[in-house]
């Protein structure tokens, strides 16, 4: 995990998404790299014509471009990491310069990345779009750790891996094997219901236990909660700092439609997310 990527953007959780990059990368000596980000085209006008012909002016993005990469920088000089140009091993921040990227564009920008912080999106203006977090999870190929609203103290002691079998979460799983070998305790957690057909809990904690890890495993037989509250739940009962997760392990239309536990997770989830597809 030496290579992280923040997108950088006005909105309400910046503070805490780059505290939670800065928390992350201090267990693993990173490199932190800063970009500009903006909505796409498309997206602006559908919200507000004016406002889509005033950004996408060149006078106004490099104005945005410049704020972004001051609002970084100060974070990062102030929490006392090292500008680096990207040689220099051990913790330290770069710029990657340039125009601003897009939602659609970041996806393809973070594909040389280890891992994507990005905030926990919502629906209000001053909310980090889903259209980010979901450019990045489909299109880069890279795992990413979703920020809370509330920078979290601790990243990665007690980590919850949310296993329901699928190929997503298997995914995810290996990404994160970096944070994995550095917590003290892992905890494979199933909820009925919400499973595909494949391995067991009880065999990956084995595999896990291999590697030198300590693991438990929780099996939640029934719940009045949907799947992803139940799995929040569960997280805040054992103290996690960390939720393992992959992301729309059923299809993203179904999950519009019917609701899901990646959807219940990126309206509800207090702690960072690490999550693949």
């Amino acid at each position: 995990m030496k290579n992280i990527l923040v997108p950088i953007e006005e909105h309400d959780s910046i503070g805490a998404v780059l505290e939670t990059a800065w928390r992350f990368a201090q267990g693993f000596g990173s490199r932190i790299e800063g970009i500009a980000l903006g909505p796409d085209t498309g997206d602006l006008i559908a919200a507000d014509f004016a406002i889509a012909g005033s950004i996408f002016d060149e006078k106004t993005r490099r104005e945005l471009v410049e704020h972004a990469r001051r609002v970084f920088e100060e974070f990062m000089t102030a929490h006392g990491v090292a500008s680096s140009s990207g040689d220099n091993p051990g913790l330290s921040f770069g710029w990657a310069g340039g125009d601003m990227s897009t939602d659609s564009g970041i996806g393809a920008y973070g594909r040389v990345a280890d891992i994507v912080v990005v905030g926990r999106p919502g629906s209000g203006r001053g909310d980090p779009r889903r259209a980010t977090l979901e450019s990045v999870l489909f299109e880069a190929g890279r795992p990413i750790l979703i920020a809370p609203r509330k920078a979290p103290v601790t990243i990665g002691e007690t980590v919850v891996i949310s296993w329901n079998r699928s190929t997503e979460t298997a995914r995810t799983v290996g990404f994160a094997m970096p944070v994995l070998k550095k917590a003290k305790r892992i905890v494979v957690l199933t909820v009925a219901g919400a499973l595909s057909p494949g391995p067991s809990a009880e065999s990956l904690a084995k595999a896990l236990q291999r590697h030198g890890m300590t693991v438990d495993v929780v099996n939640i037989e029934s719940s009045a909660l949907s799947p992803g509250r139940t799995i929040l739940d569960q997280c805040a009962t054992l103290g996690a700092d960390l939720l393992v997760k992959g992301g729309y392990t059923q299809s993203r239309l179904r999950q519009m439609i019917f609701g899901g536990a990646t959807a219940d997770i990126l309206t509800y989830a207090e702690i960072p997310v690490f999550m693949a597809h």
